[in-house]
């Protein structure tokens, strides 16, 4: 049951996790990755192939399949002081929002060439001002298609606890295999697990599965920096739920059968999409800000990763399992040497607040 408190800190999403513990590549199979069962009264130790097990036919498994671009850009300006680039957001007309790491912030009007990886090939941008809902973004125009050039002359954005440069193995492993819709700046990490041989269980199994797009930002790793959690601002990402996926859930729970969400951002779409009383299908950008004593509407299970501590993500799977316990799984996790957030492995919970009415 929820806990009764009506304000929380951030340092009650605190743990202490060894550095060994974070892992730095993925496992040699997607689907070997350990899957911790929290669905019943003790955690069970498992594969991440035994997950169609644990689910019943007619369940439904919604996936996020947004597709990672290759947002990391490095170059200089035009007076030669380095500049790194993280694309958060594509717009018309060839502009782009970026996280812009500089020794002196480049002015208006002035130039960035961004070198492609084997230092070959370059393309200048222009340097329009700064964007975003607070103006810490900057808004620059590229000289052709974003996503072309990207895919060109980017690098895979790699979470900052990754420490490796990115690599051929980066590029195919951070991304998951129904990647669809080009537009991330971070992995949906929940669905790296799944491969064709676990789609294949499921299917036979009679389990459903549906899709949402959620373009998941680089504020994804921003701190809480406000003890008091009532403070701190929720980033922005932009989400699409279709018809068809809203009705795939109303027939689920129609049948007395489970949502599953594959990741949090999956979470984060469907219980943005049903703020208005009832799952509705559209797209728009969502700040949804979710802590211990959200009513979840849609989702009734949720595959995910161990998340940062005093992340959003902590807050998010304390809301929907209980802060007990998750923070009683996450000393299990790290007794027991799970490998933790995006390459690392995954869990497996029920919701244990009573959710609104749908």
């Amino acid at each position: 049951m929820p806990s009764p408190k009506s304000s929380w800190t951030l340092g009650e999403f605190d743990f202490e996790l060894p550095a060994e513990l974070i892992a730095q590549h993925p496992a040699p199979e997607r689907s070997a990755s350990r899957l911790l069962d929290a669905t019943g009264p003790t955690p069970v130790d498992r594969v991440f192939r035994d997950l169609p097990g644990l689910l019943a036919p007619g369940d439904l498994l919604v996936f996020n399949d947004t597709r990672v671009i290759k947002a990391r850009l490095l170059g200089a300006k035009a007076s030669g002081g380095a500049v790194e680039a993280l694309v958060e957001r594509v717009l018309p007309g060839n502009e782009v929002l970026v996280h812009l790491r500089a020794s002196k912030s480049p002015r208006p009007g002035s130039g960035v060439r961004f070198v492609s990886g084997d230092a070959v090939s370059s393309f200048d941008a222009e340097v329009l001002g700064r964007g975003g809902p607070d103006g810490s973004l900057f808004h620059l125009r590229f000289p052709g298609e974003p996503l072309a050039l990207l895919e060109r002359h980017g690098h895979v954005p790699l979470p900052p606890y990754i420490t490796h440069a990115d690599d051929a193995e980066d590029e195919r492993r951070y991304q998951t295999v129904f990647a669809k819709h080009p537009g991330a700046v971070a992995a949906p990490t929940a669905a790296l697990h799944f491969d064709e041989a676990v789609l294949a269980a499921l299917s036979e199994r009679g389990i459903g599965t549906a899709s949402v797009t959620l373009h998941v930002g680089a504020g994804t790793f921003q701190p809480v920096r406000s003890e008091n959690l009532a403070e701190h601002r929720m980033h922005s990402e932009w989400f699409e739920v279709a018809q068809p996926t809203v009705d795939a859930v109303a027939r689920t729970h129609a049948a007395g059968r489970r949502v599953i969400a594959v990741g949090t951002t999956t979470l984060r779409a469907l219980e943005s999409a049903a703020l208005p009383g009832a799952l509705t299908a559209g797209a728009r950008d969502t700040d949804i800000f979710i802590t211990p004593g959200f009513e979840f509407r849609v989702v009734d299970r949720l595959v995910t990763n161990f998340h940062l501590p005093k992340s959003t993500l902590m807050m998010l799977v304390s809301a929907f399992a209980g802060h007990d316990k998750v923070m009683a799984l996450y000393r299990h996790a790290i007794a027991q040497r799970y490998r933790f957030f995006s390459y690392g492995d995954a869990m497996l919970l029920d919701r244990a607040i009573t959710a609104a009415p749908r």
